[in-house]
């Protein structure tokens, strides 16, 4: 039986181990923090629960291949679909935009702000699904072995798409709608990947499509973190070991092959496959010294916005604030083209707002809200300081303040914070950058880090920097992708 050793346990280390299990494998899984799921994570405080990072996702029929893959009569947890999307405040406002599925509904909030929004918008998500079918199993859904390839791929599509290539998410939204507010919630897709509406390429419009046609937004029953702890409760079944703290520093190669990664403490992890769900790219610097992803190299590279979290323990209810929450400014464009490099200050900043309680009451006491707010801010590259925490913490918890007409401060039961300094010392995030490498044309497809080693021909990658790209659904099709490849390259093994 062949022995593979999984570096990390996010949910694109935690899919392969299980496909690769499935498959024969044995596997071992070494992980930096004290708890499986990398970013999609969870904090226990204070008698509160939070879910860390992603909060709801698109896509879940990545889910439900994955679960044919690996053999499982069902899920380990289940979704829940929102009707409810978001809802989206401007600063100054007192109207909160309720974001709805039904496009009826959606039309209706859009009254007296975009003329004729429902034809417009039609004809947008239209658009956006045409080109989501053409190009989700040619471009999205495969393994590239050189740009050529990844290049000879891109001719498959019709040439119709090819301005969405060149135009911006932004130029996207200005084509098809007139009104500001329209413009500006309907981009706000390219902040999911951690960039702006104005360095996104119009391509990613799709996830327009996704949330508003396709499949809609969906969180889990019970939290997020059932997902991790429902896969690490099936990889148990296979006999999959997990192993804490444990944080790779070395390693040992013979003749083209890695032998074995060494641990902080100095131990040996020996298999005959490696898998590394550490950023593809910074790994290959900090374990492998690789001089083409020099520290210096990286840095010129695009990164995604760094997150800074705060998670709230509430001693009170908050009646109207619904699940998912951005609340805006009114400088959008001038925000988005100085956020990245620290040229903006964060008195006024741009931010999302997830009451966890309000999906899952068991993650407060009774009467209590749990209350996970993210603002997207510069990465460690731009702003390496962060003694200022508190004071940008206040500042955010003030301003929500003043829209919801609640002081904040008078029920905070338990309050954590994490700057980007956390989020990179907890998960090996280059730089402090929440999604890894960014999504400009540069960095897609093919001109991503490779998800197999350039050097040992028994180590891959999969996660977030290699391909397909971010996200709770990119993260199981990326274990697809990786799987299928060492499967082409090693042969399957029989039980």
């Amino acid at each position: 039986m062949q022995k593979a050793l999984i570096v990390g346990t996010g949910l694109g280390a935690m899919t392969t181990a299980m496909r690769l299990a499935s498959r024969g494998y044995s596997v071992q899984m070494v992980e930096k923090y004290h708890q499986p799921g990398g970013r999609l994570n969870q904090i226990k405080k204070d008698g509160f629960t939070f879910d860390m990072g992603p909060t709801f996702f698109s896509m879940t029929y990545e889910f439900e291949e994955f679960r044919k893959d690996v053999g499982l009569e069902k899920l380990p947890f289940s979704f829940r679909e929102l009707d409810i999307l978001y809802s989206v405040n401007f600063r100054g406002s007192d109207r909160n935009f309720l974001i709805y599925k039904d496009l009826d509904k959606l039309a209706f909030e859009f009254e007296g702000v975009e003329s004729d929004f429902r034809r417009k918008m039609d004809g947008f998500l239209s658009g956006a699904g045409k080109f989501f079918h053409d190009v989700e199993g040619l471009v999205l859904k495969k393994n590239y072995n050189s740009i050529i390839g990844y290049l000879l791929t891109l001719l498959r599509v019709p040439p119709r798409y090819a301005p969405r290539l060149w135009r911006s998410v932004w130029s996207e939204m200005e084509r098809h709608f007139e009104s500001r507010e329209v413009r500006e919630i309907f981009s706000l897709v390219a902040f999911f990947l951690g960039a702006t509406p104005f360095d996104t390429p119009a391509i990613y419009t799709i996830l327009s499509y996704t949330e508003l046609v396709h499949d809609g937004y969906h969180n889990v029953e019970g939290g997020m973190y059932r997902i991790v702890e429902g896969l690490k409760s099936e990889l148990e079944k296979k006999g999959v070991e997990m192993h804490f703290n444990t944080e790779i520093t070395g390693f040992k190669s013979d003749k083209g092959r890695l032998v074995s990664f060494t641990d902080q403490s100095g131990r040996e992890w020996e298999a005959d496959l490696f898998v590394v769900n550490a950023d593809a790219a910074w790994f290959r610097n900090k374990v492998f010294g690789r001089k083409k992803f020099s520290e210096n190299k990286l840095d010129r590279l695009k990164w995604t916005l760094a997150p800074f979290t705060i998670y709230l323990g509430l001693g009170r209810k908050l009646e109207n604030v619904p699940l998912h929450n951005y609340f805006l400014g009114n400088n959008f464009r001038d925000y988005s083209g100085k956020i990245f490099r620290n040229a903006i200050k964060l008195d006024q900043p741009y931010y999302y707002v997830n009451v966890v309680s309000k999906s899952d009451p068991s993650s407060a006491p009774e009467g209590c809200e749990s209350v996970f707010i993210l603002c997207p801010v510069p990465d460690l590259r731009f702003k390496p300081d962060w003694n200022d925490r508190e004071e940008v913490a206040g500042g955010i918890i003030a301003d929500l303040s003043g829209r919801i007409g609640i002081d904040l401060e008078k029920h905070i039961l338990s309050k954590t914070i994490m700057t980007p300094i956390e989020w990179k010392d907890s998960f090996d995030l280059y730089k402090g950058s929440g999604l890894g490498l960014g999504h400009n044309l540069g960095q897609i497809g093919g001109f991503r880090p490779k998800n197999f080693d350039e050097l040992f021909n028994n180590v891959y990658y999969v996660g977030a920097s290699t391909v397909p790209g971010t996200g709770l659904p990119m993260a199981v099709i990326s274990s697809k992708l990786v799987t299928e490849r060492i499967v082409s390259d090693h042969g399957p093994i029989h039980t």
